[in-house]
């Protein structure tokens, strides 16, 4: 009996100290940063003309927190242009990331430059007039993760400021859909 006892005991010894030993620290070890790259197709209502011009987009997003990171996109917006203008715009800024399940919408802005080119002909892909501009854009989107390394773009835009264009400069605004590689 006493042996029972003792088993008994040391049982709910040990079975009382896993139920206490759960304040311990969280790992330290965990990842919160990852890194994406992806490529898009994107068009524009140039601000510029009447017709909308089209592109593609390539983007790379550093998330250095759970919801804090950069990103950087490249828009190349003078693919298909029935009026001859082409905007491409260079881009890197901050952006804040929501977490719903499998659903990752964000708001970011970007600062960089624009290129903004008239008579343009894609097939020489040379412009008879082009010239450069400080730029800034506002926006956001959702991206949705498709499996572990792989996100959908379901829809980004960007409201763009070209303040040194003209007189009271360009206001484009580009959409953008795609498809990213992540790194964990």
């Amino acid at each position: 009996m006493k042996r029972i006892l003792f088993i008994l005991s040391f049982a709910f010894l040990l079975g009382t100290t896993a139920r206490f030993s759960h304040a311990q620290a969280v790992p330290t070890a965990t990842r919160n940063s990852s890194v994406q790259i992806g490529a898009g197709y994107s068009f524009a209502s140039p601000d510029y003309g009447q017709k909308k011009i089209q592109g593609y987009t390539i983007y790379g997003t550093y998330d250095f927190t759970r919801h804090w990171g950069i990103e950087g996109d490249i828009h190349r917006i003078s693919v298909i242009t029935p009026t001859d203008i082409g905007e491409d715009s260079y881009l890197l800024g901050p952006r804040y990331v929501f977490h719903y399940g499998r659903f990752r919408p964000y708001a970011k802005g970007l600062l960089g430059l624009g290129r903004f080119k008239t008579d343009y002909d894609p097939r020489s892909l040379r412009p008879n007039y082009a010239n450069t501009y400080k730029m800034y854009a506002l926006g956001g989107g959702a991206d949705m993760r498709a499996s572990r390394h792989w996100n959908i773009r379901l829809v980004d835009f960007e409201y763009q400021g070209w303040p040194g264009y003209g007189k009271n400069g360009l206001t484009p605004y580009v959409f953008t859909f795609g498809a990213a590689y992540t790194f964990h």
